[in-house]
């Protein structure tokens, strides 16, 4: 009877249809132990026995393959992959899979939410009132404003609706052209430095690679707006934290709304936390109850596809090792 090691918090020991589809298949379950993301600890003691890794975010080098001789599939809740080293499970024949097109509506309601909670001062009006305040500053409209969109996959383009609903104007920058749906939508392309300059605010849709790592710093900071808010529901590597803090800290941008840090949890001094023009969230973008459910329902799916030989197609990362040990 195969082993599926499953580590993703929100899943982790609950009945769902994902438990149904992997206990029907034939799949013993092995629940990550205690809370918050797996430990190396506990990779270390689950992985000699998996046949196939069901993982959320947490790291997955060479050296916690090495320990897993069984390990057919390493199917991820989510569709950002690179805390796992691809190259190395290629090497393994180890398969590693995403959920796309599960979560990009949560991704994009997470980055309207921390828009409103900056242009309404919502968090900042909450302290004051319980603190005896009454503050009633007045806010900044949505309405008329200009988004920019870094990046125009699932989520970029769950963005550009909610958008509008919000009477904004939408403008993006990516690669990849959709002439149809920029029809429908009115959208306008732009290259990225036309983007920076328009746009009230910049929210990142993009892959963390090796030519986006820090891609974000001080010198794009001071291409953007005076007062333009910059919203980052994908990686936190993308940005340099150190001059998005000088960014913010000297009033050229007006606020960030971060879903995602360069370390996460971040330590107990980070800078960000001085500054009231920050809302953050705890990488939490993607797993409402839906998306979360959705993600959990595929990668099962995904899993059993594999052992029981059909190949999955579209959620395969690494399609090179079809054939080498599955």
């Amino acid at each position: 009877m195969p082993i599926v090691y499953l580590t993703p918090e929100p899943i982790r020991r609950k009945a769902g249809v994902f438990r149904e589809i992997l206990t029907e298949a034939g799949f013993t379950i092995l629940d990550s132990d205690g809370d918050g993301t797996a430990r190396p600890a506990d990779q270390i003691r689950h992985l000699p026995d998996a046949d196939a890794y069901i993982a959320g975010g947490e790291r997955i080098g060479e050296d916690l393959m090495a320990l897993a001789p069984r390990l057919k599939i390493i199917a991820r809740t989510g569709v950002g992959y690179d805390a796992i080293d691809v190259a190395a499970a290629t090497r393994r024949g180890i398969a590693v899979s995403i959920t796309p097109g599960a979560n990009h509506e949560s991704v994009a309601e997470q980055a309207f939410g921390l828009l409103l909670g900056l242009t309404r001062n919502l968090v900042n009006n909450d302290q004051i009132i319980r603190s005896g305040g009454w503050d009633r500053t007045l806010l900044i409209p949505l309405r008329g404003k200009t988004l920019g969109l870094v990046g125009l996959g699932r989520i970029g383009k769950a963005m550009v609706p909610k958008a509008r609903a919000f009477g904004m104007n939408v403008v993006a920058c990516d690669p990849l052209h959709d002439s149809e749906f920029d029809g429908i939508h009115g959208l306008r392309r732009l290259p990225l430095e036309d983007v920076l300059a328009v746009s009230d605010v910049v929210s990142l849709h993009l892959p963390l690679t090796a030519e986006t790592r820090a891609g974000f710093n001080g010198e794009v900071f001071a291409r953007m707006k005076p007062g333009a808010y910059l919203l980052n529901t994908a990686r936190g590597g993308l940005i340099d934290e150190a001059d998005l803090y000088e960014a913010l800290a000297s009033g050229h941008l007006g606020g960030a709304g971060l879903d995602v840090l360069c370390e996460e949890p971040p330590p107990a001094d980070h800078p960000f936390f001085k500054l009231t023009n920050v809302i953050l969230s705890p990488h939490m973008g993607g797993i409402d109850q839906k998306g979360m459910d959705d993600m959990a329902e595929m990668a099962a799916r995904t899993v059993v596809d594999l052992f029981q030989g059909n190949w999955p197609e579209g959620m395969i990362v690494n399609p090179e090792v079809r054939g080498m040990n599955l």
